[in-house]
């Protein structure tokens, strides 16, 4: 009885969170506008069903929002929805948010919180050289401000996030938050890098740009849109999970 029961609450939170994913994928509310950018969330459920009840399950949730992912460039194609006709880049990378989401959250769980504390610092650490160094290079090849200006904001936002994840929320979501961001990351750079090894060249003609830039136009694209995700998913993943942590209790 108590397998049967884990099994139906495993199957719900599959059917609820799968839901949710799809009606993010069909309305506005999957994109939150943050400044010129729009970030998704609909990686999010994803990462809480994760967390809440193992890579299974967010593997599963993954696998309907790949499937979203699929759909919506048949049934609504733009000049670069061709990249998401294949599943290597519109569902494996989801698939793997659900269980980089969970080892990462177990890894953490068994680390303690000093640890983890230092884990999540040096992932704070890692975004914000990556961006100065996206400063430097864009005053280097100087071809407009705005890179600049983008970069600068997106420093300035995950040091107030960092400061928020370490003064208020390390004793009680510290294991939500660092697997939040790799699953994050896993959802931007999965995708990318999958567009970039197979369509590189296509896909950004397709946007209108430089062939020979690429690389580069990806990895601005990643940068972007993928840390003011990562922003958004800590600030609405911690609070989720808390919220379904205090009713299971």
């Amino acid at each position: 009885m108590k397998k049967t029961s884990l099994s139906i609450k495993k199957m719900a939170m599959v059917g609820v969170l799968g839901g949710l994913s799809i009606l993010l994928g069909l309305t506005p509310l999957g994109f939150i506008p943050i400044g010129p950018t729009r970030a998704t969330i609909m990686h999010i459920p994803v990462i809480i069903g994760a967390i809440m009840e193992g890579p299974l399950v967010g593997a599963s949730i993954g696998l309907i929002f790949g499937i979203l992912s699929m759909f919506q460039a048949m049934s609504n194609p733009t000049p670069v929805s061709f990249v998401f006709l294949n599943p290597l880049v519109s569902i494996l990378p989801r698939v793997l948010i659900g269980i980089v989401s969970f080892y990462a959250y177990k890894l953490i769980k068994d680390l303690g919180e000093n640890k983890s504390l230092k884990i999540l610092n040096l992932l704070w650490l890692g975004i914000i050289v990556y961006l100065v160094y996206g400063i430097y290079v864009n005053i280097i090849e100087f071809n407009s401000i705005w890179p600049i200006l983008m970069n600068i904001l997106l420093i300035v936002l995950s040091l107030l996030v960092a400061f928020y994840a370490n003064k208020k929320l390390k004793n009680n979501a510290i294991d939500i938050i660092i697997p939040t961001i790799l699953g994050t990351l896993t959802n931007t750079v999965g995708v990318l890098s999958a567009i970039y090894f197979l369509y590189g060249q296509r896909f950004v003609l397709a946007l209108g740009q430089d062939v020979d830039m690429a690389k580069k136009v990806i990895i601005g694209i990643g940068i972007t849109n993928g840390i003011p995700e990562v922003i958004v998913a800590i600030i609405l993943a911690t609070n989720i999970v808390k919220v379904l942590r205090n009713r299971n209790k």
